[in-house]
């Protein structure tokens, strides 16, 4: 905080701002460099992983929804208004498809009219969470970070989720309550390899952090008093249903299909007897997914919940944006042009001409990161009217130069 005038005013550091921009230039590169900006991606099918918008100006809300890649949203959607959908899984690009009424594909005109197996949210609607609300919410004055579901891929505000978001949530992926609930048997990998559990229990007015414990041994011996069992479905009762008393898809985790597995790390995990209580959202640790058992069984559990690609550790956004940050890089390397929208603009100029731009581009970089660097190592502040006096003296050098005639001929 700085003073002035006798007033607070709330500042941060040049290193804070040179740092922020960095990180969401980086994210930014590596969401859309695993995407192609110049060719339609309908002809790869379902594609496994990629950018996604959706265009209000042709689907508005009250119409049926529908996605486009990010190269459609390029060419065929410039000007509109688009909602950015971030990544989403197995999607074939709606562009030009019966959705869209009379308007065609500008890149890939020759498609069926729907794609069946894409699947919908309120998101392309542009609303998002629990609270169907947009994001940024105009009418939310509560500061709050939007976290995705790794298996609904819907966005949630942290306060919303029914948990207290972990520190380093960056670092990890969550599952939402609902989600939780439609794949029960995940509630026994949570006990044993998920963050901790710490609900919040909402009130009229403010909310109250509650810390939950792992073990509920009473829930438990209650549960077996009233049910008496056989040992396997009692363990299978216990450790699925202890604080809410929802129930397990018997017919696929039951006592016949864990017995027809050997080895199996889920039923290992049930046998331990360690639950927690089943409620909020739940935040998985880095690497997580190689700890879920894979046996035949399992895999049928997974096939049949829909979430088989939670085996597969290629189908994280981060090994998406790995990808998309290697792409970017190995053009970078081969001095390739890459897509940048800039590099496209340029292709429209002549040699001479690029080069000029080219060169007063990275002269000014140069100037002014040399410029800021100097507020970073006295520690100051950088203020509006720094900003304006650095332009100012680059227009004055720009005059002088033109003035003496070191302009490149065409």
């Amino acid at each position: 905080m700085a003073a002035n005038d006798g007033e607070e005013e709330a500042t941060v550091s040049l290193v804070d701002v040179l740092e922020e921009d960095e990180e969401l230039e980086n994210e930014a590169s590596a969401v859309l460099g695993g995407s192609d900006s110049e060719k339609c991606s309908y002809p790869e099918g379902y594609v496994k992983r990629q950018a996604l918008y959706a265009c209000n100006t042709c689907t508005p809300k009250g119409g049926e929804p529908a996605g486009i890649c990010l190269a459609c949203s390029y060419k065929c959607h410039e000007g509109h208004d688009l909602f950015e959908l971030y990544t989403k899984r197995n999607f074939r690009c709606d562009c030009g498809n019966d959705k869209f009424g009379e308007m065609e594909c500008k890149l890939f005109a020759d498609k069926e009219k729907v794609n069946s197996g894409n699947k919908y949210s309120h998101n392309f609607f542009g609303l998002y969470c629990t609270c169907d609300r947009p994001y940024p919410d105009p009418e939310d004055e509560v500061p709050d970070e939007m976290i995705q579901c790794i298996v609904c891929e819907d966005w949630f505000h942290g306060r919303h989720l029914g948990c207290v978001v972990p520190d380093c949530v960056e670092l990890q992926e969550m599952i939402c309550e609902s989600c939780m609930n439609k794949t029960p048997f995940l509630w026994n990998y949570a006990a044993h390899i998920a963050v901790p559990a710490i609900t919040k229990v909402s009130q009229c007015k403010g909310e109250e952090d509650v810390k939950v414990e792992v073990e509920n041994d009473e829930e438990e011996k209650k549960i077996k008093n009233e049910n008496p069992k056989s040992p396997v479905e009692e363990k299978v009762q216990v450790n699925g249903t202890s604080a809410c008393k929802r129930k397990h898809q018997e017919e696929t985790e039951g006592s016949s299909e864990e017995g027809s597995c050997s080895g199996c790390r889920l039923r290992e995990m049930k046998s331990s007897g360690k639950s927690r209580t089943l409620q909020g959202a739940v935040f998985w640790p880095s690497a997580w997914r190689t700890k879920l058992c894979t046996c035949t069984d399992c895999k049928v559990l997974y096939a049949d919940a829909g979430v088989s690609f939670l085996t597969d550790e290629m189908d994280t956004v981060l090994a998406y944006e790995n990808k998309g940050k290697s792409t970017e890089q190995a053009e970078q390397a081969g001095g390739a042009e890459g897509r940048d929208p800039l590099m496209s603009a340029l292709n429209n100029l002549n040699r001479v001409q690029q080069l000029e731009i080219i060169h007063e581009y990275n002269d000014m970089k140069t100037e002014l990161k040399d410029y800021l660097q100097r507020f970073a190592a006295e520690g100051k502040v950088v203020t509006p009217e720094d900003i304006r006096q650095f332009f100012e003296q680059q227009q004055s050098r720009k005059r002088r130069r033109a003035n003496a005639g070191q302009y490149y001929c065409s």
